[in-house]
């Protein structure tokens, strides 16, 4: 086994989620508005979501994160339970990984996510019980010896031994009982094989319990209570008796200081409520409120307080005045559409479409990233954005910083406040799609240098156009035919042509729209595809765009990578290069060939950031080299899946959109600056025992650094990538320095060299 982080890291890790990240760090920007089981510990309650963990101290002052960044093994989460007795924390995965919190650090269990089988492996619950733990999962019971974190047995209760789903067990001095989807089963805690499905009882359908396939069980003060249905049973010896109903929806149990947490959702007629049980059924403590309460799904009491874990609402605590609700900072949702910076600023479109190019109907809108807090911009914030959905595309005016959102079916979308906006479709140029008159699709924005926005209006009759400066607009048809006259993400070059996908077959649309966009006598188009002599693509669809900072335009495709070098010559019959690069068994291979390459960004040393569905790659400038790969088995990277890449500029902070959530990584790779006066030196001073980066950054692009000592002697020199140098606070022959004081010198090439700075190194 092996211990992965101190659990009393945790303050720290979540102290520095909004201050900024050391070259090299990771940081996450993961949900927290939905939760889905809550916990309570003597220090903390703990919250999960579908992704991490957030917790809250008892008095409901302080809230933490933690998530894979800060020491889990996973992103997604299915279930947690406290173990009182033991104090550990048991978390388990959407991938059937375990780990247990204690105060002495975090403890994987990994054993089920390994096993090889067919069935369904999810994990539901957990039911602490001295030394053992007993899972229950899609295929039965899974033990756990909760002293050698490690499988003790596994149990496979099904009718003839058959892999049964098991939402819950529990115990009590005579029975171990266990909710399958065959029934209620029960074996003697004394029995020596509880592995052979012969000695398990089916109690549903006998002594007055209902047929129901239980959905819970719970020991309420040595009561067994089941869950079947609207209706909670008790046991009474050999017989069963009703317990509670009202006939409403139940949504969870959860045993809870000798009581029983009963949460509840209601579609019409009632308000949704949590509630907590006597063991004789009356009610002890409830919450009824909708709104707030939308989806509860765990409630848990501490003393008298009520902590509810609802779905929709996320975590709210219940003390007889105002509930409290507790949601750390971010965004709404995952973010699958487009992703860019600007001045600092984080702007990532949440919704998506399939492959087939169809409508996912996400409603999440458009998340923005400033000073490090998230602002969402959706229809549960903003209700005129009740009709647009599935916003794919976002560009930000270069002019006064508002920013425009393209919704596949509602329109074009301008956010020109926190709570103003203005929507674009039937008042517009913007077309509805032909065969589906009531959507206007816009695939893809971006503005030119002259500051005008072009639409990629997907499947309209005129499927681009132009909103000028001064609110005018031009509408633009290519001299060919394009399938389902597609068009999505626009990206302009250098030299002013506008590069756009062309899914569902087409290829990339080169566009120039001359001097005059108004006229289209001096406007140019072609069309490029697969194949020597239609633009020398690779022969999967084209999937992003990206111009890097020499001007060319990289085209990512599900078969590869290729580069536009060609400027205006493309209309001439200029075509696309396909890089090599050399491969781990030494032989060349196109880059990325056979690779689904969805996303590229370019840093500030000209390298490309690459999203695929295997991770995140760093590739050398001209893309002969594959510099980095971090996978989520290597690094905190929240998935492999990787959607989108994003990248700030000035601080080389790389943001990966993924399918578990966005995360972000400060690469060491920034703009250059114009001149050396706004260089930063970081950490400095440099603390005792620190063995991370120290970044010399608003350097000159390509600057040769030094290091030296105060007598001149050189210790280190290195070449900035972009504007930021790195150095690992070693000598050229891998020793650390000594504590002291040591000067930075710069220079660019053929330029005379310049004192710019100070690094102190405290001693111990």
């Amino acid at each position: 086994m092996r211990l992965l982080a101190p659990f009393l890291l945790i303050s720290t890790l979540a102290a520095a989620q909004n201050t900024f990240p050391a070259i090299g760090s990771w940081r996450e920007h993961l949900p927290t508005n939905s939760t889905l089981g809550v916990a309570i510990t003597p220090e903390r309650v703990y919250a999960a979501t579908p992704y991490a963990l957030f917790s809250v101290s008892r008095d409901g002052n302080e809230v933490e994160r933690l998530s894979k960044i800060g020491g889990l093994s996973e992103t997604g989460i299915s279930t947690i339970r406290y173990d009182a007795a033991a104090g550990k924390l048991y978390v388990a995965y959407t991938n059937s990984n375990i780990d247990v919190l204690t105060n002495n650090g975090i403890r994987n269990i990994p054993d089920l996510k390994r096993e090889s089988v067919s069935g369904d492996k999810s994990i539901y619950d957990f039911f602490p019980a001295g030394n053992v733990v007993y899972v229950s999962t899609g295929l039965g019971i899974w033990v756990l010896d909760a002293d050698r974190y490690e499988t003790k047995d596994s149990w496979f209760i099904g009718n003839g031994g058959a892999y049964v789903r098991t939402r819950a067990v529990t115990r009590d001095n005579d029975f171990i009982y266990a909710a399958t989807d065959e029934g209620l089963k029960r074996t003697p805690v004394s029995n020596p094989t509880p592995a052979d499905f012969r000695s398990w009882q089916n109690l549903s359908g006998t002594g007055g319990l209902s047929p129901t396939a239980p959905a819970g069980v719970a020991n309420v003060s040595g009561r067994i209570v089941a869950w079947a249905g609207d209706t909670l049973w008790a046991q009474n010896g050999a017989t069963w008796s009703l317990f509670w109903t009202n006939g409403k929806p139940i949504t969870g149990i959860n045993p809870t200081e000798g009581r029983l947490g009963v949460t509840q959702t209601f579609l019409t007629g009632s308000p949704t409520q949590a509630l907590v049980l006597n063991a004789d059924g009356s009610v002890f403590r409830s919450a009824t409120a909708a709104p707030p309460l939308s989806y509860p799904l765990v409630a848990a009491l501490d003393g008298t307080t009520l902590w509810v874990a609802d779905l929709y609402a996320g975590l709210s605590s219940w003390s007889g005045g105002a509930p409290e609700f507790y949601k750390p900072n971010g965004p709404d949702g995952i973010a699958s559409g487009e992703m860019t910076v600007r001045n600092g600023v984080l702007y990532a479109a949440a919704g998506t479409v399939n492959d087939s190019w169809n409508y996912l109907y996400d409603r999440n809108g458009i998340y923005q990233y400033k000073d490090g807090r998230w602002t969402n911009y959706n229809q549960f914030r903003l209700p005129v954005l009740d009709t647009v959905m599935d916003l794919i595309s976002v560009a930000v005016d270069p002019r006064d910083e508002s920013f425009w959102g393209g919704s596949y079916g509602g329109g074009l979308v301008h956010y020109t406040g926190t709570n103003s906006l203005e929507i674009y479709k039937q008042n517009s140029p913007v077309g509805p799609t032909i065969g589906d008159p009531a959507s206007y699709r816009v695939a893809g924005l971006a503005f030119d240098a002259a500051g005008n926005l072009w639409i990629a209006n997907y499947g309209a009759g005129r499927i681009l156009h132009v909103r000028k400066t001064d609110g005018t607009w031009a509408s633009f048809s290519p001299p060919f035919t394009l399938n389902e006259n597609a068009i999505a993400q626009l990206v302009f070059d250098d030299e002013g042509i506008l590069w756009a996908l062309s899914p569902k077959g087409n290829g990339v649309i080169a566009y120039y729209p001359g001097e005059n966009i108004d006229s289209p006598s001096d406007d140019r188009w072609r069309l490029l595809r697969s194949g020597g002599g239609n633009g020398n693509l690779p022969a999967g669809e084209p999937l992003c765009l990206a111009k890097d900072r020499s001007g060319f335009v990289w085209i990512g495709t599900t078969d590869g990578v290729a580069i536009m070098q060609c400027g205006s010559s493309v209309f001439t019959g200029c075509e696309a290069t396909l890089p090599i690069v050399q491969g781990t068994n030494s032989f060349a291979n196109y880059l990325f060939k056979g690779e689904e390459v969805r996303s590229i960004a370019v840093d500030g040393a000209d390298r490309k950031w690459v999203g695929t569905r295997n991770g995140l790659w760093l590739i050398s400038p001209d893309g002969d080299k594959r510099l980095q790969h971090f996978t989520e088995d290597n690094s905190p990277l929240l998935s492999n899946d990787i959607k989108r890449v994003a990248i700030d500029g000035a601080s080389g902070e790389v943001f990966v959109s993924t399918s578990k959530g966005i995360c972000s990584f400060r690469a060491d790779a920034t703009e250059g600056s114009e001149d050396y006066s706004s260089l930063q030196v970081f950490p400095n001073p440099v603390p005792p025992g620190y063995t991370g980066s120290i970044a010399v950054r608003g350097l000159r692009e390509g600057s040769i650094v030094k290091i030296t000592e105060l007598n001149g002697r050189l210790v280190y020199q290195s070449r900035s990538n972009g504007g930021t140098a790195t150095w690992n606070g070693r000598d050229y022959q891998g020793r650390a320095v000594a504590s002291g004081v040591y000067l930075v010198f710069v220079r660019q090439e053929g330029q005379p060299e310049k004192g710019v700075g100070k690094i102190v190194f405290l001693g111990k």
